[in-house]
């Protein structure tokens, strides 16, 4: 796992203490597009379950995580996919 992915797993481990968390790095699927590094780690999907995501629609999901995620999106993460699903889903 790079740098970069890691970083993403342990603020959204802290945070929000998933029962299940995935962060892929997708980078290569980009290579030579816009947003492309040529270390990679620049994008990459979250898949993610958590009861702090019960109750909350869709939107609500992706602002929480992009906000705690918000560091790593300004700097080196070009994309990211969120997968977030509610523990009792």
């Amino acid at each position: 796992m790079g740098d970069v992915a890691a970083r993403i797993e342990s603020k959204l481990q802290k945070a929000l203490t998933p029962i299940a968390l995935s962060v892929t790095d997708d980078s290569h699927l980009h290579a030579g597009h816009a947003g492309a590094r040529p270390g990679g780690q620049s994008h990459f999907t979250v898949d993610i379950t958590a009861s702090r995501f019960d109750g909350l629609g869709r939107v609500a999901r992706h602002r929480l995580v992009n906000d705690l995620l918000a560091e790593e999106l300004a700097g080196p993460v070009h994309a990211l996919v969120i997968r977030a699903r509610g523990a009792s889903e």
